[in-house]
């Protein structure tokens, strides 16, 4: 185990290092793109794009009708391979490219699919190279996954949504719509969802769902306590690392409710948001919640004191080299209160706390693990990572303490989730 001075100067060091680029979450990944006809492919052309940047390698497979709306040239240039549109391609040698492409893909995925493409899906019908490749796909190892795209009228007629229902039976993984509005001038359920939305849910489509099961609450950014109507006393966390476990506790199958303090960050694809200003509007909103949770993680960075009242008006500067007389109390301790709670006291509830001090990390982090009667403290030197996208952790509980190296948020986040969820099978108490 390393020593205190050791820990101490490792944390510090990775957590001053330059920003890590972000992480290839579909490194290495393998995905037919299947084009069908309808105005949204072009968001196609963004989703490829995407999924490209994000590490995958994409083959375009597109059908006579989706080349009406978009070229073969641009999905080729977005991708960086050759695009198929017959099942007639010479370029195959033994030319069956159904059962090639099929066999080399890791996922096919349908964006847009069309209410005709759906309808012929079910039944088997495979008239075309992409319908083709969808029917000859190993189902045990190619899932099939579909983003549907069409008016409204047409999502919600009881054929569309009966094909659905058979499509999911089948074992088809079919994504949600979108709603507002359309190419058509309605507005309405059964847009395409959009390329980051898409690509959000491949994502949790390929996480373990070590969390599947659990609700996990999180408090997540600073909060703001009011001296008068236009100032207060906040601090400098952006919310990244919270609303990074969010992500990741929802992509590894909970469900996750978010209690945001005052930061504009999108709230993540799946995600229940609270919104909240001070720290006494931040433990409301947790105990009105945290009785449903079965985990709880305060990673936000919760004003320690409050004005002791707030001025109804701008208290003015008058010239005379006085300052305004401010007193303070003190906010009540979320984590601590929670961690005291019978159920988390009964093992019911799993409390996880985050430190961001300047110095001294560990004994720091060790004083308040023992202090706030938490199972997992997790802490960090705040001014070398708030605002920024990455981060280097350490990790803190009954049996000593270990860092996660630096990294992005998003990965730390993810790692943080791995570890969370191999200690809710064995506690490890105060």
């Amino acid at each position: 185990m390393l020593s205190t001075r050791d820990m101490e100067n490792k944390i510090i060091k990775v957590s001053r290092s330059a920003t890590l680029p972000n992480m290839d979450d579909l490194h290495g990944k393998r995905i037919v793109l299947g084009l069908t006809g309808g105005i949204a492919c072009f968001k196609a052309a963004e989703l490829c794009r995407s999924l490209v940047k994000a590490g995958a390698k994409v083959q375009v497979v597109m059908t006579d009708a989706a080349a009406q709306f978009i070229t073969p040239v641009t999905m080729q240039a977005l991708s960086g391979q050759p695009v198929y549109t017959s099942q007639w391609d010479a370029r195959e040698g033994n030319n069956m490219a159904h059962i090639n492409l099929s066999r080399e893909a890791d996922a096919i995925l349908i964006a847009p699919a069309s209410a005709d493409f759906m309808a012929k899906l079910i039944h088997g019908k495979a008239d075309e190279l992409l319908s083709l490749m969808c029917l000859a796909r190993p189902l045990q190892n190619v899932p099939l996954i579909l983003a549907p795209a069409m008016n409204r009228e047409m999502w919600a007629h009881p054929a569309t949504q009966r094909n659905v229902a058979q499509l999911k039976a089948d074992g088809s993984h079919v994504l949600d719509v979108g709603q507002g509005d359309q190419a058509c001038g309605e507005t309405g359920d059964g847009r395409m969802l959009e390329a980051h939305e898409i690509l959000e849910d491949l994502l949790s489509f390929w996480t373990p769902k070590v969390f599947q099961g659990q609700h996990v609450l999180i408090t997540a950014g600073p909060t703001f306590e009011a001296i008068d109507p236009v100032r207060g006393i906040t601090n400098l966390s952006s919310g990244k690392m919270g609303f990074a476990i969010a992500r990741a506790a929802h992509q590894a199958g909970a469900k996750v409710t978010l209690v945001a303090g005052p930061v504009s960050l999108p709230t993540p694809r799946g995600v229940h948001r609270v919104n909240v200003r001070s720290a006494l509007q931040m433990n409301d909103a947790v105990q009105a919640i945290v009785h449903q949770a079965s985990v709880f993680i305060a990673a936000a960075a919760v004003a320690d004191w409050r004005p002791a009242s707030a001025a109804d008006q701008k208290i003015k500067k008058i010239g005379s080299g006085d300052s305004p007389n401010l007193s303070f109390v003190e906010n009540p301790d979320i984590l601590a209160t929670v961690a005291a709670s019978p159920r988390a006291q009964k093992g019911d509830l799993f409390c996880v706390g985050f430190a961001a001090e300047s110095h001294n990390l560990l004994a720091h982090a060790t004083a308040k693990r023992a202090r706030k009667g938490v199972p997992l403290l997790v802490g960090n030197i705040g001014p070398s990572t708030f605002g920024q996208d990455d981060n280097a952790l350490l990790l803190v509980d009954a049996n000593g303490a270990h860092d996660i190296p630096r990294n992005t948020k998003t990965k730390l986040a993810q790692d943080l989730v791995q570890d969370i969820a191999k200690r809710l099978g064995k506690l490890i108490l105060p």
